[in-house]
């Protein structure tokens, strides 16, 4: 059939592509549109029983030993007494604030093993401080709990002071009264009024579910949701962050962290400043000792002796002598101190901290003490969250151990050095006492008693100095952590967004439909629409499309019918008519030939409505079953199945035509030749004489012949009959035909196996039908509701 084009330039092919694959999807909207309504439906009820988590976060500034003390603390750098936190780095102090160790110290000062949340229908929202009751846990048994059924109970207290306690994993239930305490079997437990909640009503009907945990596990769960991190390169500030359902809870639980890591911290740092004046006090005992009994020596040896002042006799001497006894006194209270150090170091364990910058000139000592003490102090942080098996551990342990030895050997050595320079000091003074020999024995005794008086007096007031410092470094300790934020919630909950949510389950909802349609015509190889045969023949037009007949619904057309299956074959017959016209027939009937290419794909149903269509325009027309090895009119005409017909007639020479043909009892306009008995060689029956006979004897009675012919891939017949036909209608079906097929068809138009061939699309679906489905055969159909658009989407 030729159409007149439009006046328009074409679009370009770009454009026509795109608005063909846009038509791809958009005639499965309603698919769309469900599973969008169903995904945002999805959505919505998960944000109805999704709990809504915040996010909190809190910023600190870790000070350094070295660089952030204080101006009061500044006074006592030069002691080595804020040793202690010079070899921290933020790495190690991350590593301590994520410690379960120091996680579950925070759980149990807040109490938060125990959980109150209120029973509702889609989520149970946690209540946290904002419970009309609270439970008081006198002892708990970490492996009853454990063991236990379950840990969480519905607690109802609408009877008073009365309540009822039942255990949700097997309803088990436990009475008693409000401040008195109930056996739950892994622990006594007392509820109390919150006096915080005063305002709730206890004698409502409400309940509430309490979840009793144990504080690891809870301190385990929050410490894998607590987060650390560095804020910028290079320096000391730190940003934690915890993500919860409840605000207060999780602001409570980040402030509670700095403040258990400050009281660790300071209880760190003064420990060696602790056991320096423990040290300090043993030996102010022992000096205090001595130095009273110098005292005692001196007092009775005057009194032997009669001596009154003695200094003024020998005070030329001892002029020339006093600088010697200077440096006798400071090498004697080296000596002391390094003989002190050294029964410390023997009488002490390996691990303990030793008193730090006691006085001792050697720098070498005094460095190596305050090395070990930093060592010491980090293995005891270390070992806080391990084992004495850890890598680290051992690694300090030798670390500590030669330290000490490395000590030791310097205070030997010191002393060593200290007594041989004693030794020549002497041998110098003894030159000077050969000047002062006139003095009398018994002042040389006097001095060496008043030398040690004053050895024992300068030790005891240079601890007394020292022990006031220590004190005043113990009383002016500041917390490591500075708080620069509190923990502070956003007001937004982080998961779940409803925006995102929404927005996601849009995409997946429009997604879904999209990749399944996408998939199935990637993988699809069957013919479904019109396009899809015209983009492959270009040679063999389609003259005709046949709607899907529904399940229950007639497949045989009636007189005045003005269903679409109706208008499509009227349709049918309008190009059929143009065909003729153009392929300028000769006088008698037109023979239409009905065939395709494999079985099942509707060229008996379609040459019988095509020959009612014709019938019901007046026109004399005959149907023949020209398939003799699978006959299928008898599925119209049941009458005509013991009838003979054409396989008698081209057997037998002496049977006449006429009284083979009978006229149908659905049209009286229609006759019916049928295939009569199934021959057992169809295609040398077919090769006969009497065939042409056939259907010139038939053209003279009648306007249209239409042949239900056998499928031509299977059998050869529809082939050696061809010749008598003026149009071959090619019989396709939708989601059955499969594309590769209709190779076959144009390949027996090009062999002159088959001649004057128009393509036939049977069973189209509503959504493919006519062109692309924007002008279907809708007009005098009542239009279809959403269900049915949705259905035959499919």
């Amino acid at each position: 059939m030729s159409q007149s084009k439009p006046n328009s330039s074409p679009a370009p092919a770009s454009e026509i592509n795109i608005r063909e694959e846009l038509e791809k999807y958009l005639r499965y909207w309603p698919w769309f549109l469900l599973c969008a309504a169903i995904a945002l439906g999805y959505a919505y009820f998960t944000l109805r029983k999704t709990t809504p988590v915040y996010a909190t976060t809190a910023t600190l500034i870790i000070k350094d030993g070295k660089n952030s003390q204080s101006s009061e603390m500044a006074a006592f750098s030069e002691l080595g007494l804020m040793g202690g936190m010079n070899s921290n780095s933020i790495e190690n102090e991350i590593g301590i604030m994520r410690s379960r160790r120091l996680m579950a110290t925070v759980v149990k000062a807040l109490n938060i093993n125990v959980q109150y949340f209120q029973e509702q229908k889609f989520r149970n929202p946690e209540l946290y401080t904002k419970t009309p009751i609270f439970a008081r846990l006198m002892s708990i048994d970490e492996i009853k709990l454990q063991e236990s059924p379950g840990n969480e109970f519905r607690v109802n207290y609408s009877n008073g002071e009365n309540i009822n306690i039942t255990r949700i994993a097997d309803e088990k239930v436990f009475k008693g009264n409000l401040g008195h305490p109930i056996d739950l079997e892994f622990s006594q437990v007392i509820f109390e009024k919150n006096p915080l909640t005063s305002q709730v009503d206890l004698n409502g009907s409400e309940a509430i579910l309490v979840k009793f945990s144990p504080v690891e596990t809870i301190a385990g769960a929050y410490r894998k949701e607590l987060s650390v991190m560095i804020k910028e390169k290079n320096s000391s500030l730190i940003e934690l962050g915890l993500n919860d359902p409840v605000r207060s809870k999780a602001e409570d639980i980040l402030d509670q962290l700095v403040l258990e890591y400050n009281r660790e911290a300071i209880e760190d740092k003064n420990l060696v400043a602790i056991n320096t004046a423990k040290f300090i006090d043993e030996r102010l005992m022992i000096i205090n000792g001595e130095l009273d009994s110098v005292e005692t020596g001196k007092v009775e040896f005057k009194e032997e002796n009669q001596l009154t002042d003695i200094q003024g006799e020998s005070q030329l001497f001892m002029s020339t002598a006093s600088e010697f006894k200077g440096r006798q006194q400071e090498i004697g209270t080296q000596i002391e101190l390094a003989e002190a150090m050294i029964s410390y170091l023997k009488s002490s364990s390996s691990g303990e901290l030793l008193p730090a910058n006691l006085g001792i000139e050697e720098s070498a000592v005094n460095q190596g003490i305050n090395n070990y003490n930093e060592l010491v102090l980090e293995r005891n942080k270390v070992l806080s969250g391990s084992t004495e098996i850890n890598p680290v551990v051992v690694k300090l342990n030798r670390q500590i151990d030669e330290i000490r030895g490395n000590i030791l050997l310097s205070l030997n050595r010191m002393k060593s050095n200290l007594q041989i320079a004693e030794v020549n000091l002497n041998s110098q003074a003894a030159s000077i006492r050969s000047q002062i020999s006139s003095v009398p024995s018994k002042e040389k005794q006097f001095r060496g008693i008043e030398r040690q008086q004053q050895i024992k007096e300068t030790l005891f007031l240079f601890l007394l100095q020292k022990r006031e410092e220590n004190s005043l470094s113990l009383a002016v300790t500041a917390p490591k952590a500075k708080i620069v934020d509190t923990a502070f919630s956003s007001r937004l909950p982080i998961s779940p967004i409803p925006r995102n949510l929404y927005l996601t389950a849009l995409l997946i909802g429009l997604g879904l439909p999209f990749a399944f349609i996408y998939l199935k015509n990637l993988l699809n190889n069957k013919i479904n629409s019109r396009e899809d045969v015209e983009s492959k023949m270009l040679d063999i037009p389609v003259v005709g499309e046949i709607p899907r007949i529904k399940k229950g619904e007639k497949d045989i057309i009636e007189y005045n019918d003005r269903s679409v299956l109706a208008e499509s074959f009227r349709i049918l017959h309008t190009n059929l008519q143009y065909l003729m016209v153009n392929a300028g027939n000769k006088a008698g009937a037109n023979i239409l030939f009905v065939t395709s290419s494999v079985k099942g794909e509707g060229k008996t149903f379609t040459a019988f409505n095509l020959a009612l269509t014709l019938a019901n325009s007046g026109k004399r027309v005959l149907i023949m079953g020209a398939d003799l090895r699978n006959p299928q009119l008898q599925r119209y005409e049941v009458d005509t199945r013991d009838f003979k017909g054409i396989s008698d007639f081209l057997v037998n020479s002496d049977l006449e035509l006429k009284p083979l043909i009978t006229t149908s009892g659905l049209h009286k306009g229609l006759s019916l030749l049928s295939t009569g008995s199934i021959p057992p060689n169809p295609s040398e029956l077919w090769r006969s004489s009497r065939a042409e006979l056939l259907f010139e004897s038939l053209k003279k009675d009648y306007d249209y012949i239409v042949v239900d012919t056998a499928p031509v891939m299977l059998v050869t017949d529809t082939f050696l009959i061809s010749k008598y036909a003026d149009l071959t209608l090619y019989v396709t079906r939708a989601g059955y035909t499969e594309k590769k097929l209709l190779n076959f068809a144009l390949d027996a138009k090009k062999d002159g196996k088959l001649h004057d061939v128009s393509f036939v699309l049977n069973d189209v679906k509503l959504a493919n039908f006519g062109y692309g489905n924007k002008y279907g055969y809708s007009y005098g159909v009542e239009q279809q509701g959403f269900w049915e658009k949705l259905k035959a989407a499919f």
